[in-house]
């Protein structure tokens, strides 16, 4: 099997992973939202896995043309913050030097990106059509761009926790939610568990910037404390041994219409670098 083929494999696997977790008030094989299925991520991780892991492609490049695939097969915005995350891990992996690690590599990846990159994620951008999007005062993205495309992030990262990984080499991933996954794997190592898990630990420290640009502080509270109540109901079992209080809660994010969207796609991405860091391990 090829490197680029390994990667696209391992992308999709981390797709797969948080489809199959339960994750109330997000998409899951449990549970259909926003107008969106399963089926529709499924289909996204498809198309733009090929774009995410082509070597010859920029970073900005990868981006735009991943979401593009993705706006073409399934017609709504399902993937543009898994796409924004993924993208650089992956060209950090692809750029990395022999005996660099992951996050040296993904360093110079994020503090060398262009005026290009930063036009072509502005065009994925307008493609995607993102909840929320608005004007801003600067660098907004309907126009082009005159900054780097860390520069633009650094612009967006006090509203948007995705624009903050840019501007930190992704530290909620390699400080937060990674080190969570090694101390939850060696309770139980079942993904799709873990991927739950770590929906309701990030939750519980980490207010969702999607839920935030519709209504600002408002559920950070409500939503930290039902995240610490699940948390205790989790431990020690599996998590469709709770599949009622799963829907319970569910029901409530999907009838006060809040979806903690960027927190699934933060989950992605920790699937994506745990899986690229055992790719360099096993090299």
């Amino acid at each position: 099997m090829s490197l680029n083929q390994s990667l696209q494999d391992l992308y999709i696997r981390a797709c797969e992973i948080e489809l199959l977790a339960f994750k109330p008030g997000n998409v899951s094989i449990y549970s259909e939202a926003h107008d969106m299925t399963a089926q529709d991520f499924r289909i996204s991780a498809a198309v733009s896995a090929p774009y995410l892991c082509d070597e010859h492609l920029s970073l900005g490049e990868k981006i735009y043309h991943a979401v593009k695939a993705t706006r073409a097969a399934v017609a709504c915005n399902t993937n543009l913050g898994i796409i924004l995350l993924c993208a650089p891990l992956i060209q950090a992996f692809q750029k990395r030097e022999p005996q660099q690690s992951l996050r040296s590599s993904l360093h110079r990846v994020l503090t060398t990106t262009t005026h290009a990159d930063c036009d072509w994620v502005y065009q994925a951008i307008r493609i995607a059509s993102p909840g929320g999007l608005g004007q801003a005062e600067h660098q907004d993205v309907m126009a082009v761009p005159d900054v780097s495309l860390t520069e633009a992030m650094a612009i967006a990262s006090e509203k948007d926790l995705i624009a903050k990984q840019y501007v930190t080499d992704f530290r909620e991933i390699f400080d937060f939610t990674v080190l969570e996954y090694n101390a939850i794997k060696n309770l139980n190592p079942d993904l799709a568990h873990i991927a739950v898990l770590l929906y309701t630990e990030f939750l519980k420290k980490h207010p969702d910037s999607h839920i935030q640009r519709k209504y600002g502080h408002v559920y950070d509270n409500i939503i930290a404390e039902k995240m610490s109540i699940l948390g205790l109901q989790l431990q020690g079992s599996h998590f469709k041994h709770h599949l009622h209080d799963l829907i319970a809660l569910d029901k409530w994010f999907k009838t006060n219409k809040i979806n903690p969207g960027t927190t699934a796609d933060m989950i992605v991405a920790t699937f994506v670098t745990v899986f690229l860091e055992q790719l360099i391990t096993n090299s």
